[in-house]
């Protein structure tokens, strides 16, 4: 990759704002407890009866910690009290049963990912009661993806194996850094021995891929000492790297008040990681894919950018198409048709509804026609940094110059500030608009234009 354009104090200054990460569109904050479960329960009966046969995309969020890391904004029960599993276990096969009855049996399944808080809390034999709980309720395709997020302090090579012998083929390792000073910074010691040993392992194992966790911005962390990080980590050679910009909410996560905010790098210094870490895996033969995400050039998620099949959901970038997705588990986030639900958010109200025999969504959205407009325009930034207006026009019968003219004017702006190229038939990111891929996103998102309040987003920068 080339040397970026120069980002200068005006860029820095006018776009270290907040703003969403567009796993979706609308975002989860703008979802509405109108919706509940009776609505949800409608999404899932109305993809029964249409016939849908598009395979589905399972998630279980498994909320159980071991130890409590600073940095964390997750859905997490931080806990030694492991017999809690099991009563959790329970309760997902009550919510896998509720599923069943309004979407019938033996649906097609060709992605799942396990996500936290740690899935590898659960015991082996958990682990195993969990997957013949989903084998039995769905077909799994043979050439399908199925992930697990690990936390390296909490596996060895016996869990390795039997992840891969419960059909496991993908694993994300959660890293975020290998400096020490960062690491106490935020209450996550691991060594880089100890994540190479595993990595070295799982392939031996036969995992198709495997992802590292990386995040900028974290108390302690300086370009020289991210720097480092990134050469450990291009020496593993991960099939993926994501690359998160630390989100310090800590009105909202009560854990991120441990971390003091001189202990922050400035935006002036997480722009310089972020673009030196770009150039770094770009030189080790990365391919970038956008915003926070980078693979190897053989990767699924690299040839999809290049096949333009790349799609974003709620696990960040993907190789599946727009695929439903059925979330279960406390907090877990769905998407049915042109509907989103999340579940409860603690375990007694998860728990009470289950009890009561009703599925635990307590909100959602169902989208409408300028919803599904405008996130079709979101997704495309995005994923893959240009838009063709008649691409929008053919799917929607909408003039795009006319319906968004209003964020054309504010696009032209950001033209002159080298972010986009507005040509005749569509929009182009620059490459130095990568760097600001969300504030280009954001000029298209309708809530947040008529929202003053920002706050409970992250910085973009």
């Amino acid at each position: 990759m080339k040397q970026p354009l120069m980002i200068t104090q005006e860029h820095i200054e006018r776009y270290d704002v907040s703003g969403p990460r567009y796993t979706s569109y609308p975002t989860a904050d703008r979802f509405v407890e109108a919706y509940d479960a009776t609505a949800y329960g409608k999404a899932l009966e109305q993809r029964n009866i249409s016939g849908w046969k598009q395979a589905l995309s399972v998630y279980v969020h498994i909320p159980f910690c071991a130890s409590l890391c600073f940095y964390c904004a997750c859905n997490k029960i931080v806990t030694k009290r492991y017999e809690q599993s099991a009563i959790y276990l329970d309760y997902l096969q009550r919510e896998l049963d509720l599923h069943l009855q309004a979407l019938g049996p033996q649906q097609a399944v060709n992605q799942l990912h396990l996500g936290g808080g740690t899935p590898t809390f659960f015991s082996d034999a958990e682990l195993s009661r969990l997957m013949q709980m989903l084998k039995q309720a769905f077909v799994f395709s043979d050439q399908g993806e199925y992930s697990a997020e690990i936390d390296p302090r909490t596996v060895d090579s016996a869990r390795l194996q039997h992840l891969r012998d419960l059909g496991f083929n993908r694993l994300s390792f959660g890293v975020q850094d290998f400096d020490v000073d960062v690491q106490q910074a935020v209450h996550r010691i691991q060594t880089y021995k100890q994540v190479a040993l595993l990595m070295r392992q799982a392939r031996e194992m036969g995992f198709q891929s495997l992802n590292a966790d990386l995040i900028y911005g974290l108390p302690k962390q300086t370009p020289i000492t991210f720097r480092q990080t990134i050469s450990q980590i291009i020496t593993l050679r991960p099939d993926r790297i994501a690359l998160y910009g630390y989100a310090h909410l800590p009105s909202r996560f009560k854990p991120q008040r441990r971390i003091l905010d001189e202990d922050l790098p400035s935006a002036v210094d997480k722009i310089q990681m972020l673009s030196e870490a770009i150039q770094q895996l770009i030189q080790a033969g990365y391919v970038y894919i956008g915003m926070d995400h980078f693979a190897l050039p053989q990767d699924a998620l690299a040839i999809a950018k290049q096949q333009g099949r790349l799609h974003r959901n709620f696990q960040g970038y993907s190789t599946m198409a727009d695929q439903d997705i059925l979330a279960l588990g406390v907090s877990a986030i769905g998407k049915m048709g042109a509907s989103y639900s999340q579940n409860a958010k603690t375990l007694a109200e998860y728990y009470d509804f289950l009890d009561q025999s009703q599925l635990p969504v307590v909100r959602g959205l169902a989208l409408s026609r300028d919803d599904l407009i405008r996130r079709a325009v979101i997704m495309a930034i995005m994923c893959h940094g240009e838009l063709s207006y008649e691409s929008i026009e053919l799917s929607y019968m909408a003039d795009f110059r006319e319906y968004f003219k209003s964020e054309l004017q504010q696009l032209a702006e950001k033209e002159k500030q080298g972010l986009v190229v507005l040509e005749d038939d569509g929009i182009k990111v620059t490459e130095m608009g990568w760097f600001f891929i969300r504030a280009i996103a954001m000029v298209f998102d309708r809530y947040l234009q008529h929202d003053a309040n920002r706050a409970r987003f992250s910085k973009i920068l």
